[in-house]
């Protein structure tokens, strides 16, 4: 392995570090569409701290880029309250325009520059070992790796300082501004520190992967624990794994990094949406078709706790009265004997002790809607856990 090689898998990772930490505030605030808005409306910040000094390299260019993103959440919020449109109608105004007048700016004045409309799209990690820092003669590196290791370094430091102030304003607002805490203070700060990693990336990887690293991996982590340390933690995981294996990824296939790189984001999310074990897909199309069972279980046991007479009470009656498929007339029943709720007969259903028990429980519930009579059933049956 190249020391190329190695160079694009670190400035990838802490491209994902980076990017991790900002957007698992972003997807717990529902502001995930505000980091796509923020990626493309830096860019006139950015072509007029060129234009100013002539130099990609200026911190002017992060400063400006940044402070266009906070013009973008300013201008988004605002026409938001207004309460004539949505805040995605607002961002799908702003982002557009801003990075409209990027673009023009860069058509007008900046053709014989790098910054491209396809660069500032895709962006390409292959060319990052090539822009180096030398110091006194002496090749110190690729520029992108201190550029984006001072922006972590900078997020890091802020999370462990602000940590219990950005967790409260995150979860709520009103207990934040008791405890003497300024959740506008927090929001602007973690926009702030939002668009100084979207610029500190940009030129290294572009904006479709800066919105993928801010935004896939939380989402992911989210689906899998409702613990913000672990969320963070998952968060990180999640980007730095998809990083190295787009890398490779993309060396087989000859492909884009960035690309390669959004796949296997894209690859992981998906895995865990279907897979998670409490929040993923199948686990809640298993839960859903459970409860539709043991729903037909309590109408049953409450149809038998009502009739005395031996014809409603027969195994047949739930196809031939209550009009249950063969199937679920059979689940129904093998769940009742499971739960020791009913006893059969000569093919007469009757309630167990335990069965009038919980039917009379479950009537009371239904009647009274009084929560606390579900407590005392959790033990006895699965039907209200979830």
């Amino acid at each position: 392995m190249s020391s190329a090689q190695i160079e694009i898998q670190l400035i990838a990772s802490l491209v994902a570090i980076a990017c991790a930490i900002p957007g698992v505030f972003l997807v717990l605030r529902k502001m995930s569409l505000i980091s796509d808005a923020i990626s493309h409306s830096i860019l006139p910040g950015i072509v007029i701290g060129f234009l100013i000094t002539h130099d990609l390299s200026s911190p002017l260019l992060i400063f400006l880029a940044a402070l266009s993103g906070i013009i973008t959440v300013i201008l988004v919020e605002y026409i938001q309250k207004t309460g004539l449109v949505k805040e995605d109608t607002a961002i799908g105004l702003v982002f557009p325009a801003l990075f409209s007048i990027g673009v023009i700016l860069i058509s007008k004045n900046a053709n014989d520059v790098h910054l491209d409309i396809d660069a500032v799209l895709l962006g390409e990690l292959a060319f990052a070992p090539f822009d180096r820092l030398i110091v006194n003669g002496m090749d110190m590196g690729p520029k992108s790796l201190y550029v984006i290791g001072s922006i972590l370094l900078l997020t890091l430091g802020l999370l462990f300082a602000f940590f219990k102030e950005l967790k409260v304003s995150t979860f709520d607002v009103g207990l934040a501004s008791a405890l003497g805490f300024s959740p506008l203070v927090m929001h602007y700060g973690l926009m702030s520190v939002s668009s100084i990693t979207i610029v500190g990336a940009f030129d290294a990887v572009g904006a479709v992967l800066v919105i993928a690293l801010m935004i896939a991996p939380a989402a992911a982590a989210y689906l899998l624990t409702s613990d913000l340390k672990k969320m963070l933690g998952l968060s990180v995981f999640f980007g730095v794994f998809s990083a190295i294996s787009g890398y490779w990824l993309a060396h087989e296939l000859d492909a884009s990094i960035a690309g390669s790189i959004t796949t296997v984001l894209g690859v992981v999310f998906l895995l865990i949406y279907l897979l998670a074990p409490e929040k993923g897909l199948l686990s809640v199309l298993y839960r859903q078709r459970q409860q539709r069972i043991e729903v037909s279980l309590l109408t049953f046991l409450l149809h038998l706790s009502n009739h005395t007479e031996e014809e409603e009470r027969h195994v047949n009656h739930l196809n031939e009265h209550i009009n249950w498929q063969k199937v679920r007339a059979k689940q129904v029943l093998d769940l009742a004997k499971k739960n020791n709720m009913i006893r059969i007969e000569n093919d007469i259903v009757s309630l167990t002790e335990k069965g009038t028990s919980f039917t009379d429980k479950a009537l009371d519930y239904i009647i009274t809607n009084d929560d606390t009579q579900i407590e005392s059933m959790k033990d006895d049956f699965f039907l209200f856990r979830g």
